[in-house]
């Protein structure tokens, strides 16, 4: 048995252990969106990509990144801090803690915000941070800071699409530094002091009690407006109406008062008579309706003295009605005698 084993067999066994040590140790697999920052002698070599890799062992070996992610517990925050050195290229969140910033107008708030980052460029984000992941971390703080603290805290609710995009405009740059791209930028909560969300709330009740307010004085307000209308429009029709009566009325008398003078004739004596029985039918209509608003009636002189002429002119004369009906008849008389 001892035969068998020679020396030089032992060093072919080592040399073929030897040749699979470093096979597995150079043989390296990255999977798909990650890469590998390989180093030679301690400076840069090479990235290695997706596939299969082979890399001399302790010769080269691969550069860790440092990564610090959040763990959440309860109502708390942990970070954790790892060495990585396969560099993942996908998309990634960052969810820190939330962070006191203080308004134009004085107001502390507490908040929350998301980061998305994506490495573009490994090589930089190994060498040109010492730590890629707290450095933007950093960066997103401070710079949520700045941009909060130039508005005011109606404003901050009002336009958080517009905090985002500011933030990550002014990141860019900085990160782009680092081989990292900013995607979005993400605030998520914001906490106010109980005594200012108090004020708040009563600002927005009073604030709704005004709107109730003006939009019920401006109902009103139409209302009135179309109420005053509609009296004008109808004020103007009954206007309109009683003018054409009182010309209706007028045509009418007229025309009764120039057939009784074309029947009676046209003199000046006929026609006083005319006018007179006329307005003393006019005072007898008229007398019912004063009776109506007391137990007394005052008539006026003139009235008392045109009735008395109208007594007196139907006892010596008879009505108009007969003085026309008598110059028809004498009128008829006449003809005959002539014939």
């Amino acid at each position: 048995m001892e035969a068998f084993i020679t020396p030089g067999l032992v060093i072919s066994l080592i040399i073929v252990a030897v040749g699979i040590f470093i096979i597995a140790k150079g043989l390296v697999i990255i999977r798909q969106s990650e890469v590998m920052v390989i180093e030679r002698l301690g400076s840069f070599n090479r990235v290695l990509e997706s596939g299969i890799n082979i890399i001399i062992p302790f010769i080269e070996k691969p550069r860790p990144i440092s990564m610090i992610r959040y763990m959440r517990m309860g109502e708390e925050y942990h970070p954790v801090t790892s060495d990585e050195v396969r560099i993942d290229r996908r998309e990634t969140v960052m969810d820190f803690p939330g962070q006191p910033v203080v308004t134009t107008d004085n107001v502390t708030v507490k908040i929350n915000g998301a980061l998305y980052y994506q490495i573009i460029d490994p090589r930089r984000a190994v060498y040109e941070v010492a730590n890629m992941s707290q450095a933007v971390e950093v960066l997103a703080k401070t710079t949520l800071r700045s941009v909060v603290g130039k508005m005011e805290l109606d404003k901050l609710f009002e336009s958080r699409s517009e905090v985002n995009s500011a933030i990550q405009a002014e990141m860019e740059e900085a990160a782009s530094k680092w081989g990292v791209k900013l995607t979005r930028v993400e605030v998520q909560d914001i906490s106010m002091p109980e005594e200012v969300e108090e004020a708040m709330r009563l600002q927005m009740a009073a604030e709704r009690k005004r709107r109730a307010t003006v939009t019920e004085a401006e109902g009103e307000k139409a209302a009135a407006i179309a109420m005053a209308q509609g009296q004008r429009e109808s004020a103007i029709l009954n206007a309109q109406g009683d003018k054409e009566s009182a010309i209706l009325r007028a045509q009418g008398e007229q025309e009764s008062i120039r057939l009784v003078l074309n029947a009676i004739g046209e003199n000046e004596e006929n026609k006083r008579t005319v006018v007179g029985y006329l307005l003393g039918q006019s005072y007898i209509k008229a007398l019912p309706t004063m009776a109506k608003d007391g137990e007394r009636v005052f008539v006026p002189y003139e009235s008392t003295a045109l009735l008395g002429s109208m007594g007196m002119f139907r006892e010596l004369a008879g009505s108009p009605e007969d003085t026309v009906r008598d110059s028809l008849r004498s009128g008829m008389v006449a003809s005959a005698g002539t014939n």
